[in-house]
C-alpha cells in the first residue's frame, strides 16, 4: 500500500498522506514517498497548485515514536542522515516552486505541525490542534523551529515551542500558524475554491518568483536583497507571462490564466 496518494483534478495536485493506522507519524519510509511525490507535482503540467492533505482523524502526529526509539540505537552519523531526510522535506515544501496548501482535517502536531507550517497556506477545521511538543519528551524541535521563526516571528515561536501548548481555532490563527477555518463539512471545497482563485486569478511564474523571493531575501543584507529584487523585477519584465498580463490590462481583457 502506498503510504502517500497523488492526482492531479482541475489543475490541483492533491497529495494525500495515507497512513491513517499511525495518525500519519512520519516514519522513514512515509517521508521518502512525500518527498517523490513532491517531485512529481512539481514537474506535472497539469497542476497548478498543490494541496496537501491527509487521510483518518489526524493530519500528522509527527515523528514515529518507534522508529525514534530504535534510532537512539543509532551512530551519531547515522542519526545526522535521518535528521537530514527530514530536513530535505520540509526545504522541498518550503522552496516548492508551485504554492502548496495545507487542508488540516486533524491534529498536526510535533513534525506534523511543522510540515502544515511549511506549507504557503492552512486551512483547517476549528477542532484541529496544533503544537510542538517536542520538549515535553525530552526531545527538541530542531528542524521546525528554524522555519517556524521565519513564518511568525521569535516572541510568537518562543510561546509555542518552550510551552509545548496546543493551540487550535482563532489562537492558531492569532499566532498565524492557520490561515482560513472551515467546518469539516466545508474545508474541502473552501480550500479548493481558494487554490482555484489562485490558479485563474495569478501567473504561476509569478508565484514561483515571489515565493523563491521570500525565501532568499530574508539571509539578506539590506542592500543586498534591493539590488536582488531590482534584477528579478527586470528580469520578470521580459518574460511572458508580464507581457500578456499587461496587455490584457491595457485592452481591458478578461485574463484565466
Amino acid at each position: 500500500m502506498s503510504l502517500v496518494l497523488y492526482e492531479s483534478k482541475n489543475r490541483i495536485g492533491y497529495i494525500t498522506l495515507n497512513r491513517p493506522d499511525k495518525r500519519n507519524a512520519l516514519s522513514f519510509e512515509l517521508v521518502s514517498e512525500i518527498k517523490q511525490v513532491l517531485d512529481l507535482a512539481e514537474r506535472d503540467s497539469s497542476a497548478k497548485v498543490i494541496i496537501l492533505r491527509a487521510h483518518g482523524d489526524a493530519f500528522c502526529a509527527g515523528a514515529d515514536l518507534a522508529s525514534l526509539q530504535k534510532l537512539q540505537n543509532n551512530s551519531f552519523e547515522e542519526n545526522i542522515a535521518d535528521s537530514t531526510h527530514l530536513k530535505e522535506l520540509f526545504l522541498k515544501i518550503y522552496q516548492l516552486k508551485k504554492v502548496v496548501i495545507a487542508l488540516v482535517q486533524g491534529h498536526a502536531l510535533a513534525g506534523g505541525c511543522g510540515l502544515a507550517a511549511v506549507c504557503d497556506f492552512v486551512f483547517a477545521v476549528p477542532e484541529a490542534k496544533f503544537g510542538y511538543t517536542e520538549v515535553k519528551i525530552g526531545f527538541v524541535p530542531a528542524m521546525v523551529l528554524v522555519f517556524l521563526i521565519r513564518k511568525i516571528g521569535e516572541q510568537r515561536a518562543k510561546q509555542l515551542l518552550l510551552s509545548g501548548d496546543l493551540v487550535q481555532g482563532n489562537d492558531a490563527i492569532r499566532l498565524g500558524l492557520v490561515n482560513f477555518l472551515a467546518d469539516k463539512d466545508q474545508i474541502t471545497i473552501k480550500t479548493e475554491e481558494f487554490a482555484q482563485r489562485l490558479i485563474q486569478n495569478n501567473s504561476g511564474h509569478s508565484m514561483a518568483i515571489t515565493k523563491q523571493m521570500i525565501d532568499k531575501v530574508q539571509s539578506m543584507s539590506l542592500t543586498e536583497a534591493l539590488n536582488y529584487a531590482a534584477i528579478m523585477n527586470a528580469e520578470v519584465r521580459a518574460s511572458a507571462d508580464c507581457k500578456k498580463g499587461i496587455a490584457a490590462f491595457l485592452n481591458k481583457e478578461n485574463l484565466t490564466w
